[in-house]
């Protein structure tokens, strides 16, 4: 059977991959084939900085764009290129009417009615920023980082979940943590919102989610199918080796050249579990006993890095905080301050310490084998139940530092063979299966469902 007068709009179709028309004043539209999906518009609170989410997706616009598609952002901070960047200040964690909000929302189970119509205001200002966004860099699919898992900030949840329900605009929900895996969301005054937004159940969204357990999660709360996409790093592309850009960078943190440059390389949040780390300096005996911690202080407040002050001075462990001195790439600030990259930090550590009690999946574990340094990590769940049992050679603790830990560390550190051939497992164990290789398979493939 023919339709013709289906005709033009078959013919629009073709041209911008969606077809909208009105039968009888009901408007009718047809999701976008992906081989029409061209322009990709990342979504989060801040695309910004070395957290965890910024990190991911700039690998995977990485991999995007070396498949032809051109990636796009949208948030309340980011450093990415201005000319593709779209900047809402409320979609940041950080603006004080979002603060206003969690304060009211969160540690109460009644929410006042003013709450409620400030989040409406905020969501409607942010909607209409998100239909400008996609209209601006004529965006095809979006994919909402972290922004529909964890409430950070609640009316951009219920923005983007509103657009896509408007829309039905492919979208790939990227989730890296979930309400029901922090203790400072379990009291809410906001079940309904959390039910609504965090994450939606709409047709036209993909779920994709970092480790096992977390998909095993989504799939009972909320009958919500999904895929697994681990973290990566690319390990096709070899590490930069050390050179004389970086020969002043233990001096000016307060080493000698023989001291061993001990690294945190995570932010100061309380489920990093730094105590163990400063226990593994203190146990070890060093003439200049210090821990450099690479991140931020972050975004909990700062009771716990005074606790991480104090413990380091009971145990006679330096802190040494030098995310003062990093940058995304190697630069010379204002000031006329060197600032060093990440590859950097780690090129220079000897070793790395990972006492995490809990991580989404565990960027830092990876950047340590890419970087082919030694690993203490403690046995976090996902460690046990993704990374584990792929085989990989680390110094593994089980939630404290016993003697066995220490004396590993010292064999390690002294036999260069022993710690040479352990690296070189573990960079080609990370190569087969946390490569980029590994997420543009799986990747392209969630995007080829859209067609």
């Amino acid at each position: 059977m023919t339709w013709p007068w289906l005709t033009p709009f078959i013919s629009h179709f073709s041209l911008t991959g969606q077809i909208t028309f009105d039968i009888n004043n009901s408007m009718v539209v047809l999701k976008y084939p992906s081989h029409h999906i061209k322009n990709i518009g990342f979504i989060s609170t801040r695309i910004a900085r070395t957290d965890g989410v910024s990190l991911e997706i700039r690998k995977w616009a990485d991999v995007l764009e070396r498949n032809k598609f051109d990636c796009f952002y949208f948030a309340g901070s980011s450093d990415r290129p201005l000319e593709k960047s779209f900047h809402v200040e409320e979609a940041h964690f950080e603006h004080p009417l979002i603060q206003e909000v969690n304060s009211a929302l969160f540690g109460k189970r009644t929410r006042k009615r003013e709450t409620s119509e400030a989040i409406q205001k905020i969501k409607e200002k942010l909607k209409g920023a998100l239909y400008d966004f996609v209209k601006r860099y004529d965006i095809n699919l979006i994919i909402p980082e972290n922004a529909l898992a964890i409430p950070m900030n609640v009316p951009l949840g219920l923005a983007i979940t509103e657009f896509i329900a408007e829309t039905s605009i492919p979208t790939i929900g990227h989730h890296h943590d979930f309400a029901w895996e922090r203790a400072r969301f379990l009291i809410n005054s906001c079940r309904d919102y959390l039910s609504m937004a965090f994450p939606p159940n709409l047709p036209s969204i993909r779920h994709v989610v970092i480790n096992s357990l977390a998909s095993e999660q989504l799939s009972f709360r909320r009958g919500i199918s999904n895929m697994v996409i681990p973290n990566v790093l690319d390990f096709v592309l070899e590490p930069p080796s050390l050179d004389d850009y970086c020969n002043d960078l233990r001096e000016r943190i307060g080493l000698q050249k023989d001291d061993l440059f001990i690294l945190q390389p995570t932010r100061v949040v309380p489920r990093k579990w730094i105590e163990r780390s400063i226990e593994i300096v203190r146990n070890m005996k060093l003439p200049n006993p210090a821990l450099i911690i690479s991140h931020a202080m972050a975004d909990e407040g700062d009771d716990y890095k005074l606790r991480i002050d104090e413990y380091g001075r009971n145990m006679g462990v330096k802190i040494v905080p030098i995310d003062h001195l990093i940058s995304p790439q190697r630069i010379v600030s204002e000031r006329g301050e060197k600032l060093y990259s990440i590859p950097d930090i780690y090129q220079n550590a000897d070793l790395v310490t990972y006492p995490s009690g809990y991580e989404g999946f565990g960027n830092a574990f990876l950047e340590a084998i890419y970087y082919k340094k030694p690993i203490v990590v403690n046995r976090y769940s996902i460690y046990i139940a993704d990374i584990e049992p792929i085989g990989f050679d680390a110094i593994v603790m089980d939630g404290f530092v016993s003697s066995r830990v220490i004396t590993r560390i010292d064999r390690i550190l002294k036999d260069n063979d022993r710690l040479q051939a352990m690296v070189e497992q573990n960079y080609q164990l990370a190569k087969r299966y946390f490569s980029y290789e590994v997420l543009e398979e799986k990747l392209m493939h969630v995007i080829r469902t859209f067609g």
